[in-house]
């Protein structure tokens, strides 16, 4: 009995020796587990989700361990993450405490600013242990190796969508309408010769003549006949006073088409109580009862009803007698007709000829007929001498230079364009553009507030939401756009389905076109493929071979 009691006791003793002693030891890699493994970019930075397991026994009673990851690259610089610390169980104090028997899991977040060095990086964990007040060492541990860049490539894919074209609004064919108005005495149908004589009539007339005489450049479609009856009266009255009004209406207007030796349709038809045209005059009015009148409008939909309740308002029905009525005993002579404009080949020629002719959306839509850009912008010039106050061209230059790689010309010119109007939307996009190119989101994204309806603003918009990490509001942005950016969005999205058909659909596929389809190929375990893609890539922009030998997405397809 004494004999076990001594040996009990020794054992004890020994554990709590343990427990105090003044070493920890070495941890292995094994004991941690790092998420994502390569680490890659996000939004500008370099985030990292560790995990780890203090072993059983190892966390001593006493000690402190504050844990600190340190990002390693560049032979030699290091950027430490945000630490963690932890403590024994007979430490007084908030950390996280780890049982010294059973030992304890634990997650830490961190993250690093990414700079481009970091593609060939370790991430170690440090440990700034004690015991008491003793210092003790332990080692650091490798834990991941590199970083994954792929979402920091926005800088190149930008390029392939281009910048924002401020567009034209030119239109070879244009719908036009033009109205004449007659108007009937009341309970009356015939045409006055005073309202055949007013100037709409007239210019009615003109138009048909117009018509008829230049029919390259104006093409009739039908002229609509629209009669009415003011709303006051009995409804059977009133239906056969507007038919007589759409009919005499007709006549007139059959007889002028022969006059005028131009052969249309005609499209006639009455309403037999005007209350649409009665409730949009008395809103327009100056009407003492107003309120009150449109109040019984809403409030009573039989137009007997209606009638007798307004006429109940006498002082407000002899206004409305006086001033709104009379507008309404009428018909509408309306001439639907296109206007033909100058078509492709003539705008060429006329360019050709004598450009100052052509009118500002006429030379701002010949630009977009040219391929070269030399050509093109040769036309944004003449533009911009003839119409300096318009921004398009100015923009649509600076577009020029942007897709050409000369972006101090290009900034010139978007500082022009705004110059001629300082809330040129496109302007204010495609200097975000040149911001992103640099990597200045923050600029980038105080320029694209001021863009919100520039031509091409969600191209730009999914590029600025890559850069900030925003993946998936970044492909709903590109999603009807075929562009490098577009497929970036969906690759950072693992969508790569999406991506391939993206890329297969781009107008005027680059280098970056291949460099993405390698790495959607190395991401699906296709060597052949990435490699093949790669290659491709390489040989149209050797600058890439550089980034391409540091990029891990190829690690296991090399």
């Amino acid at each position: 009995m004494n004999k076990s009691l001594i040996l009990s006791l020794s054992a004890g003793v020994l554990v709590a020796l343990s427990s105090c002693s003044g070493k920890m030891g070495a941890l292995s890699a094994d004991h941690f587990t790092v998420d994502p493994n390569p680490l890659e970019t996000v939004g500008g930075e370099v985030p990292a989700t560790i995990n780890g397991v203090f072993p059983e026994k190892y966390m001593k009673k006493k000690a402190t361990v504050t844990v600190v990851p340190e990002l390693r690259y560049g032979g030699g610089q290091v950027v430490k993450g945000q630490g963690a610390t932890f403590q024994g169980e007979g430490v007084m104090g908030n950390n996280q405490s780890i049982s010294y028997r059973l030992g304890g899991r634990y997650t830490m977040k961190t993250n690093f600013d990414y700079t481009p060095a970091m593609q060939q990086s370790e991430l170690y964990l440090t440990f700034n242990a004690r015991i008491g007040n003793k210092t003790v060492k332990v080692p650091a541990v490798k834990i991941a190796n590199g970083v994954i860049a792929t979402s920091e490539l926005y800088r190149q894919t930008l390029l392939n969508g281009g910048a924002c074209i401020a567009p034209d609004s030119f239109q070879r064919v244009n719908a036009m309408k033009q109205e004449a108005n007659v108007r009937f005495l009341v309970n009356q149908a015939n045409l006055r010769q005073s309202e055949l004589k007013n100037n709409s009539v007239q210019e009615f007339v003109k138009l048909l003549k117009k018509i008829n005489a230049d029919r390259e450049q104006l093409n009739i479609q039908n002229v609509e006949v629209s009669a009415y009856a003011s709303p006051e009266g009995g409804f059977d009255f009133n239906d056969k006073l507007a038919n007589k009004r759409q009919t005499v209406s007709e006549g007139y207007v059959k007889q002028q088409l022969k006059n005028t030796k131009v052969d249309a349709p005609i499209d006639a038809h009455y309403t037999a109580q005007d209350w649409e045209g009665f409730q949009q005059l008395v809103q327009a009015s100056n009407i003492q009862d107003k309120d009150v009148i449109l109040r019984v409008l809403s409030m009573y939909k039989d137009p007997q009803e209606r009638e007798q309740q307004i006429r109940n308002m006498s002082e407000g029905f002899r206004e409305l007698a006086n001033e709104v009525l009379p507008e309404l005993r009428r018909s509408r002579l309306i001439i639907n007709y296109e206007t033909i404009g100058r078509d492709d080949e003539q705008i060429k020629a006329q360019y050709a000829a004598d450009p100052v002719k052509l009118s500002l959306e006429e030379l701002l839509y010949a630009a977009t007929l040219e391929e070269n850009p030399a050509k093109q912008a040769a036309i944004y010039k003449k533009t911009t001498e003839l119409y300096d106050k318009d921004y398009r061209a100015y923009n649509n230059l600076g577009v020029l230079a942007f897709n050409e790689g000369n972006n101090a010309a290009a900034a010139d010119y978007f500082k022009q364009a705004q110059h001629v109007d300082s809330k040129a939307p496109e302007a204010f996009a495609n200097q975000a553009l040149l911001a992103l190119q640099q990597g200045n989101v923050k600029e980038a994204e105080a320029k694209l507030a001021d863009a919100v309806n520039a031509n091409g603003f969600n191209e730009v918009m999914g590029n600025l939401n890559i850069a900030k990490g925003n993946f998936a509001q970044a492909a709903e942005n590109l999603k009807n756009s075929d562009s490098n950016s577009a497929a970036l969005a969906q690759i950072l999205n693992k969508d790569y389905a999406a991506a391939i058909l993206t890329l297969k659909n781009i107008k005027h596929p680059d280098a970056m076109t291949s460099y993405l389809h390698a790495i959607i190929s190395a991401r699906m375990k296709n060597k052949y493929a990435s490699n093949s893609y790669l290659k491709e890539a390489l040989q149209k922009d050797s600058s890439l071979s550089k980034y391409a030998e540091k990029d891990l997405e190829f690690a296991k397809v090399r």
